[in-house]
Protein backbone atom coordinates (compact mmCIF):
# COMPACT_ATOMS: atom_id res chain seq x y z
CA UNK A 1 0.00 0.00 0.00
CA UNK A 2 2.96 2.56 0.80
CA UNK A 3 4.15 1.52 -2.08
CA UNK A 4 1.40 2.44 -4.31
CA UNK A 5 1.31 5.97 -2.37
CA UNK A 6 4.56 6.82 -3.13
CA UNK A 7 4.58 5.66 -6.78
CA UNK A 8 1.36 7.88 -6.94
CA UNK A 9 3.19 11.11 -5.45
CA UNK A 10 5.70 10.84 -7.52
CA UNK A 11 3.61 10.37 -10.77
CA UNK A 12 1.46 13.50 -9.29
CA UNK A 13 4.90 15.55 -8.60
CA UNK A 14 6.36 14.68 -12.17
CA UNK A 15 3.29 16.35 -13.48
CA UNK A 16 4.03 19.79 -11.81
CA UNK A 17 7.32 20.32 -13.74
CA UNK A 18 7.96 22.55 -16.51
CA UNK A 19 8.59 20.92 -19.63
CA UNK A 20 11.71 21.94 -21.92
CA UNK A 21 9.41 22.81 -24.82
CA UNK A 22 6.91 24.84 -23.32
CA UNK A 23 6.83 28.25 -24.75
CA UNK A 24 8.30 26.49 -28.51
CA UNK A 25 6.16 27.88 -31.09
CA UNK A 26 6.90 24.92 -32.84
CA UNK A 27 5.50 22.41 -30.07
CA UNK A 28 1.95 24.39 -30.06
CA UNK A 29 -0.92 24.24 -31.79
CA UNK A 30 -2.40 27.29 -33.55
CA UNK A 31 -6.32 27.68 -33.69
CA UNK A 32 -6.91 27.96 -37.48
CA UNK A 33 -8.72 31.60 -36.83
CA UNK A 34 -4.90 32.84 -36.37
CA UNK A 35 -3.57 31.63 -40.06
CA UNK A 36 -0.19 30.31 -38.36
CA UNK A 37 1.77 28.31 -40.68
CA UNK A 38 5.11 27.97 -39.33
CA UNK A 39 6.52 26.61 -42.30
CA UNK A 40 5.76 29.42 -44.56
CA UNK A 41 7.68 31.97 -41.81
CA UNK A 42 11.15 33.21 -41.30
CA UNK A 43 12.22 31.83 -38.36
CA UNK A 44 15.24 33.73 -36.95
CA UNK A 45 18.23 32.99 -34.87
CA UNK A 46 16.38 33.56 -31.34
CA UNK A 47 13.35 31.44 -32.49
CA UNK A 48 10.95 34.48 -33.35
CA UNK A 49 8.90 33.86 -36.18
CA UNK A 50 8.06 36.45 -38.69
CA UNK A 51 5.88 36.32 -41.65
CA UNK A 52 5.19 40.04 -44.02
CA UNK A 53 1.08 40.11 -44.93
CA UNK A 54 1.69 43.13 -46.43
CA UNK A 55 5.21 44.37 -47.51
CA UNK A 56 5.09 48.27 -46.76
CA UNK A 57 6.60 50.56 -49.34
CA UNK A 58 7.91 53.71 -46.63
CA UNK A 59 10.18 54.05 -44.56
CA UNK A 60 12.21 50.95 -42.55
CA UNK A 61 12.32 50.51 -38.94
CA UNK A 62 15.90 50.39 -37.17
CA UNK A 63 16.80 50.20 -33.74
CA UNK A 64 15.66 53.50 -32.58
CA UNK A 65 13.21 54.54 -34.50
CA UNK A 66 9.97 55.70 -32.76
CA UNK A 67 7.25 53.18 -34.24
CA UNK A 68 3.67 53.77 -34.47
CA UNK A 69 1.21 50.20 -34.50
CA UNK A 70 -1.78 49.05 -34.18
CA UNK A 71 -1.94 45.15 -33.29
CA UNK A 72 -3.58 42.50 -32.06
CA UNK A 73 -2.65 39.82 -29.52
CA UNK A 74 -3.71 36.61 -29.33
CA UNK A 75 -2.60 33.26 -27.37
CA UNK A 76 -2.59 30.38 -29.28
CA UNK A 77 -5.62 29.42 -28.60
CA UNK A 78 -7.26 32.44 -30.33
CA UNK A 79 -7.64 33.96 -27.05
CA UNK A 80 -7.41 38.08 -28.02
CA UNK A 81 -6.20 39.64 -24.84
CA UNK A 82 -5.60 42.98 -26.48
CA UNK A 83 -6.24 45.20 -29.51
CA UNK A 84 -4.91 48.98 -30.29
CA UNK A 85 -7.96 49.62 -32.65
CA UNK A 86 -10.80 48.48 -29.57
CA UNK A 87 -9.20 50.86 -27.76
CA UNK A 88 -9.30 53.78 -30.22
CA UNK A 89 -5.79 54.46 -30.76
CA UNK A 90 -2.29 53.41 -31.97
CA UNK A 91 1.19 52.49 -29.41
CA UNK A 92 4.19 54.45 -29.87
CA UNK A 93 7.19 53.11 -28.86
CA UNK A 94 11.03 53.21 -29.44
CA UNK A 95 12.02 50.05 -31.39
CA UNK A 96 15.14 48.20 -29.93
CA UNK A 97 14.93 50.30 -26.47
CA UNK A 98 13.26 47.60 -24.20
CA UNK A 99 10.28 49.64 -23.56
CA UNK A 100 8.42 45.95 -24.99
CA UNK A 101 9.00 42.35 -25.14
CA UNK A 102 12.48 41.36 -27.12
CA UNK A 103 10.23 39.89 -29.69
CA UNK A 104 9.00 43.50 -30.68
CA UNK A 105 11.69 45.17 -30.15
CA UNK A 106 13.58 42.20 -32.64
CA UNK A 107 10.05 41.97 -34.97
CA UNK A 108 9.98 45.18 -36.21
CA UNK A 109 12.95 46.27 -37.44
CA UNK A 110 13.56 45.89 -41.03
CA UNK A 111 9.34 46.44 -41.32
CA UNK A 112 8.46 49.21 -43.51
CA UNK A 113 5.33 51.72 -42.75
CA UNK A 114 2.52 50.65 -44.46
CA UNK A 115 3.26 46.74 -43.81
CA UNK A 116 1.31 44.34 -41.84
CA UNK A 117 3.10 41.59 -40.12
CA UNK A 118 2.83 38.09 -37.93
CA UNK A 119 4.80 37.77 -35.05
CA UNK A 120 4.64 34.27 -33.31
CA UNK A 121 6.75 34.55 -30.46
CA UNK A 122 8.25 32.06 -27.90
CA UNK A 123 7.91 32.66 -24.45
CA UNK A 124 11.35 33.81 -23.61
CA UNK A 125 10.89 36.76 -26.13
CA UNK A 126 7.35 37.94 -24.24
CA UNK A 127 6.85 37.60 -20.74
CA UNK A 128 8.80 34.20 -19.95
CA UNK A 129 7.43 32.44 -17.14
CA UNK A 130 6.31 35.39 -15.43
CA UNK A 131 3.37 35.66 -17.91
CA UNK A 132 1.29 38.80 -17.96
CA UNK A 133 -1.65 37.88 -15.29
CA UNK A 134 -4.54 37.63 -15.34
CA UNK A 135 -4.68 37.94 -19.40
CA UNK A 136 -1.18 35.85 -20.41
CA UNK A 137 0.04 32.67 -18.41
CA UNK A 138 3.52 31.74 -17.73
CA UNK A 139 5.46 30.21 -20.51
CA UNK A 140 3.23 31.88 -22.99
CA UNK A 141 3.74 31.69 -26.71
CA UNK A 142 2.17 34.70 -28.48
CA UNK A 143 0.57 35.49 -31.68
CA UNK A 144 0.09 39.58 -32.93
CA UNK A 145 -0.58 40.77 -36.04
CA UNK A 146 1.37 44.52 -36.38
CA UNK A 147 0.55 47.47 -38.74
CA UNK A 148 3.44 49.97 -39.00
CA UNK A 149 1.30 53.29 -39.43
CA UNK A 150 4.07 55.84 -39.25
CA UNK A 151 8.27 56.00 -37.80
CA UNK A 152 9.41 59.05 -36.52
Amino acid sequence: MLRSLLLCAVLALAGCGSSDDSGDPAKVTYADSLGVDLSAMNKSESGLYTQDLVVGTGKEAAKGSRAQVHYAGWLPNGSLFDNSRTRGEPFVFAVGAGQVIDGWDEGLVGMRVGGKRKLVIPSDLGYGSRGSPPAIPADSVLVFDVELLALY
